[in-house]
């Protein structure tokens, strides 16, 4: 049995196959040289089960940034979560929603450290809306679910990487977790809580959804800005007025009653990541770390909020019929 109220706990004890779970965390160091995405999870699947840990770092300390990317495979067995609160171990490695420690020596990316948060934005929950899918969380049998660990907290620790000693005091992280069998064929996802304004962050998803053999576009979008949250979606008949998508670049214009929200993203670097179909690891998405997203927000015509973000994360997934 899933849980819509506590979705950041580990949901698969009870699935055996065709089934994938994983954590997505994004750390940007205060001065935003060393931008660290580590991913956690667990591929549950006949061909190939096996726990993982993806690692995608961004380092601008040179004269060119530098774009890396490992995929750290461990025995299943090397998995564990507990069942009550959002704790898991891979090998030597834990995350939660407080800390993580991470210890990958001898890989691409070696990394040895530990990293808390604090003053973490956490998403209200309803009956309604239990998580960033409001009433759709409680459906069974959909390809994936989503949900809005941190919509934005601050870091304090060191990390080890590459031998060298990097500083993540007072930086910036975030914290989303997907599972389910597959990441949907089409959609666009975007990140971003770099604004000047510093109570202010962004999420975006809009995808194309199968369900039952039929298909729909489903939209959820979460603008926090000064303590407040504004709730963008398909289940609260939210509308999207304006649509551009191209591979660099995507433009939203959505409205929910008298609120407005525009949204322009420009992807920069990309890297190439696993990701699931069917809960096997063997399918490719394209992320970008250092985007750059412009939002406008207004009620009743009214500016309340015009800024951009640096070190968006952004994908662009285009299928063959997408949000055009």
């Amino acid at each position: 049995m899933k849980q819509p109220f506590k979705d950041d706990v580990y949901q698969g004890f009870k699935e055996t196959n065709q089934y994938f779970e994983g954590w997505y965390f994004k750390h940007v160091a205060s001065d935003g040289q060393t931008i660290l995405s580590v991913i956690p999870g667990i591929s549950k699947s006949k061909k190939d089960p096996h726990a993982f840990i993806q690692v995608f770092l961004v380092d601008r300390r040179g004269t060119k940034p530098s774009l890396q990317t490992d995929y750290v495979r461990f025995p299943i067995d090397q998995f564990q979560a507990e069942k009550d609160r959002f704790e898991v171990r891979i090998g030597e490695n834990l995350f939660s929603k407080e800390r993580i420690s991470l210890t990958l020596l001898g890989n691409r990316i070696p990394i040895q450290g530990e990293l808390t948060f604090s003053s973490m934005v956490t998403l209200p929950r309803t009956a309604y809306e239990p998580s960033i899918m409001g009433p759709f969380a409680y459906l069974p049998l959909m390809e994936c679910y989503h949900g809005v660990v941190s919509m934005n907290h601050s870091i304090q620790g060191t990390l080890t990487i590459h031998q060298q000693s990097i500083s993540f005091n007072q930086g910036k992280g975030y914290i989303e977790k997907d599972y389910g069998r597959s990441f949907p064929s089409a959609y666009v996802w975007i990140q971003a809580n770099h604004f000047s304004e510093d109570q202010a962050s962004l999420f975006f998803s809009y995808a194309t959804i199968p369900y039952l053999g039929l298909k729909f576009s489903g939209l959820i979008c979460n603008w926090y800005f000064k303590g407040q949250h504004t709730r963008f979606a398909t289940y609260n008949f939210s509308s999207i007025q304006e649509t551009i998508v191209s591979p660099q670049q995507v433009k939203y214009v959505l409205k929910q009653g008298r609120n407005e929200l525009t949204i322009d993203a420009q992807v920069n670097e990309v890297v190439s990541l696993p990701s699931p179909k069917n809960g096997q690891m063997n399918q490719t998405i394209k992320e970008g770390l250092s985007g750059l997203v412009q939002v406008r927000f207004t009620q009743a015509g009214k500016v309340k909020f015009e800024g951009q973000s640096f070190h968006a994360g952004i994908e662009i997934m285009k299928g063959k019929k997408h949000h055009e």
